[in-house]
């Protein structure tokens, strides 16, 4: 009697679409000197960075279901990270990354402390609050420059490789976005990722069950913060600029929009939500000074006409072809 065999799973059109997005990424250098237009990399080394920020948002809001409107926050701790020692002559970029780390983790530890405590709308509300401390604190420190903000002295150096040099800064952060994508498959298929997801779906069952998920959620929240840490770092050697601007509210509406754009809880869904946003204001922004007026009821539309997002409705399709997809949330339910 032959063996049955069992048929290979196919790949999911969101699957084939994630992979040709990172080749594209990979070879976008490559357009741009062919084609003499450096600008092109440094748009899209700004995607790359704001999908990297994106992502470690998406960590506790698509995941853990926190909605924080103080995640820029962080992205803002890291661009001063880098802004404050290059001030002071400290140029090494492994000095920067472990000062980044800690001070985004501290940070998030104690923060998420505290705002975790709540739910809902006090919980937007005092992360909401923590970063507009952080903002007025920047503000007020005139050695830094203030609310005009810090020119970056000098990039960071990893070891020889100088950051502001465009193709290496743009590289460097396409490498940081992958593991980061890596990281967050891992962790969100992991026993630690269950429990954070469970914990989204059904948080007194959880605890019924005996898991503390207020130490599970501190733990991705501090996860989420030192990533999004890493972000700024790297956004501050794009820019050459330290801004308190990048610690506003704002800021952190931009990276859920990206999110709920791209396809909230889904693995790529921040990273098409950046290339999204950021290409479509690029365009407006060409064509009429008054783009704003036209991006804003864009926005609502697409959000309002698809709570899935881009990412959400290309796996929402697969499913229906009877195809493996890799939205985490829909596998907790």
């Amino acid at each position: 009697m032959s063996p049955t065999l069992t048929p290979r799973p196919r790949w999911s059109s969101s699957a084939i679409v994630s992979v040709v997005l990172l080749a594209l990424l990979a070879l976008a250098p490559l357009y741009a000197y062919s084609t003499s237009n450096p600008f092109v990399v440094t748009l899209i080394t700004r995607i790359v960075i704001f999908a990297i920020a994106a992502t470690s948002l998406n960590l506790i809001l698509g995941y853990g279901g926190l909605v924080s409107f103080g995640h820029a926050l962080f992205l803002g701790l890291g661009v001063y990270a880098a802004g404050i020692m290059g001030f002071h002559g400290i140029d090494n970029g492994w000095l920067q990354l472990l000062v980044t780390l800690l001070a985004c983790g501290i940070v998030g530890l104690v923060t998420g402390s505290i705002a975790l405590r709540t739910s809902g709308i006090s919980f937007i509300m005092i992360t909401l609050a923590f970063a507009q401390m952080f903002y007025f604190l920047f503000v007020s420190l005139s050695q830094y420059g203030g609310d005009d903000g810090l020119r970056l002295a000098s990039g960071s150096n990893f070891s020889g490789l100088l950051l502001t040099e465009s193709t290496t800064l743009y590289f460097t952060s396409f490498t940081v976005l992958c593991l980061s994508l890596y990281l967050c498959h891992r962790l969100m298929h992991s026993r630690f990722g269950v429990v954070v997801r469970a914990s989204k779906i059904n948080g007194p069952r959880m605890k019924a069950l005996g898991y503390s998920t207020f130490r599970y959620r501190l733990a991705i929240y501090v996860i989420s913060a030192a990533l999004c840490g890493v972000a700024g770092l790297l956004y501050a050697n794009l820019s050459q600029f330290a801004s308190p601007s990048y610690m506003s509210w704002t800021t952190s509406g931009e990276l859920i929009v990206m999110i709920m754009l791209g396809g909230i809880g889904t693995l790529f869904g921040p990273l098409f939500g950046a290339l999204t946003m950021i290409l479509t204001e690029e365009w407006l922004k060409e064509l009429t000074e008054h783009w704003m007026i036209i991006f804003g009821p864009l926005i609502v539309i697409v959000i309002t006409t698809s709570r899935l997002g881009l990412m959400g409705m290309l796996e929402a399709l697969d499913q229906r072809r009877g195809l493996p997809v890799a939205n985490t949330n829909q596998e907790a339910s």
